[in-house]
């Protein structure tokens, strides 16, 4: 095949160091947002939607073809960390070293959308930890506690 063609969608989960609340502001929050779905689609990863609360973040994209998924994730991280410094002046910002990260399949898409965009809701009743637990548990994720919570 003289193409290269490709559909490989991912659900992005990270949060913040110790899952300390930087976003808690709302404005904030909806600013990283947005800038997370601009670097990821300069990254080649078109964004579907970016969501999340005062700890954590989720993102739903469709996986570019010439980015592996550590790549996109460290250069998302990382330029999404200097700007939350610099733009909006917070110092001691840090994501978690790790993250995690399921295939979602074009079915579900819009199942995934939807969750995220109910994180707020999602969030009244359960901890980050909870449920990311319940996502490794589900997407059949082998983990260790020890090293999970950075």
């Amino acid at each position: 095949m003289p193409q290269s063609l490709s559909a490989v969608y991912v659900h992005l989960v990270f949060s913040t160091k110790d899952r300390h609340p930087f976003l808690k502001d709302e404005a904030v929050r909806e600013s990283l947002h947005w800038y997370l779905g601009k670097i990821s689609k300069q990254l080649g990863c078109a964004p579907l939607i970016t969501g999340g609360v005062e700890d954590h973040v989720h993102q739903l994209v469709r996986l570019g073809r010439t980015i592996t998924q550590a790549e996109w994730v460290k250069e998302l991280k990382r330029v999404s960390s200097l700007w939350m410094k610099n733009e909006h002046d917070i110092r001691l910002f840090q994501w978690q070293g790790g993250y995690a990260d399921f295939s979602v399949s074009y079915s579900d898409i819009e199942n995934v959308r939807h969750y995220i965009a109910n994180q707020a809701e999602h969030h009244r009743k359960i901890t980050f930890e909870d449920e990311l637990r319940l996502l490794l548990k589900q997407h059949e994720v082998a983990w260790d506690e020890r090293h999970v919570w950075d």
